[in-house]
């Protein structure tokens, strides 16, 4: 991990030290905007030497339209999300961190989906594989999709009732 990704990561998500790693989590959400010292971010620029790399791209992006505050400096993601693939979120840069890696063959991310009263279409979570060459994900929505395709019942829904067209020509006669 380059010092410039452990400082954007380091503020996007809140994180623990496991021995020589770290686990990256959020209580509630990413950080979409974050708030960084500007010589912390100068130096960790510096120190990064891979410009071609998504956390490059985001910096440089959002320095050019950046609220400057003087010695601190916001830098704003919330252009980025699951469906935008610019390449400038948080997944990128975990992606560039597996591509440079000679142990990391791929990065997992679960995450849950809640709220405050429940809705049907409020809840669930979401499984995201992020490995060299793809980043896919899938929500608990799909794979329950998936399931029911796998069984033989995606045509059937909640509330609809299956005829089978043998016994219904039968009935009519």
């Amino acid at each position: 991990m380059t010092p410039l990704e452990r400082l954007l990561l380091s503020k996007i998500f809140q994180f623990e030290r496991i021995g020589d790693g770290r686990f990256f989590f959020a209580e509630e959400n990413p950080a979409m905007v974050i708030n960084v010292d500007r010589k912390q971010l100068e130096q960790a620029i510096q120190a990064s030497p891979d410009p071609a790399n998504a956390a490059h791209s985001a910096v440089r992006e959002e320095l050019a339209g950046a609220i400057d505050g003087g010695k601190d400096i916001d830098l704003d993601f919330t252009n980025t999300s699951y469906l935008d693939l610019s390449g400038s979120s948080w997944e990128f840069f975990l992606q560039d961190i597996v591509r440079r890696s000679k142990t990391l063959t791929y990065i997992s991310v679960v995450t849950s989906f809640t709220c405050s009263k429940m809705r049907p279409d409020s809840f669930g979570g979401m499984a995201v594989l992020i490995t060299r060459d793809a980043i896919v994900g899938k929500s608990t929505g799909d794979i329950l999709e998936d399931f029911l395709a796998e069984a033989g019942l995606d045509d059937e829904r909640p509330g609809t009732e299956t005829v089978d067209p043998v016994d219904a020509a039968a009935r009519s006669e």
